[in-house]
């Protein structure tokens, strides 16, 4: 079995010629064309060509970080946020418990 990559250009905008898979030298078993329109190579799975640039994936992996940052934020005010209602909860319970403005006594003996 083999594939015909075809001719590209890539990153730099400089004309790739195309190429068979496998390669003249390169692992028999790499017989499919993969990669993206940008960047080509042989590999053996069928499923690994995806037909937009490279960079693509770049801003894909950008946006993914600059969501994850922000999910990160959120989490750690909202962390914060728990641990100073947490800490002013306990901080403003009465220590001691409530005067009830009657003093206890011990009774004496009484004797008959």
């Amino acid at each position: 079995m083999r594939a015909e990559c075809s001719s590209y250009l890539n990153a730099d905008k400089v004309l790739v010629s195309g190429f068979s898979c496998p390669r003249a030298g390169g692992d028999a078993r790499a017989v499919f064309c993969c990669g993206f329109q940008d960047v080509k190579y042989c590999c053996d799975d069928p499923h690994s060509f995806f037909p937009y640039e490279h960079s693509y994936m770049w801003w894909l992996s950008v946006g993914a970080l600059v969501g994850l940052s922000i999910a990160a934020v959120v989490l750690f005010a909202f962390i914060i946020t728990v641990c100073v209602l947490c800490y002013l909860f306990i901080s403003t319970k009465p220590r001691s418990k409530l005067d009830t403005g009657l003093s206890l006594q011990v009774a004496g003996k009484t004797g008959c």
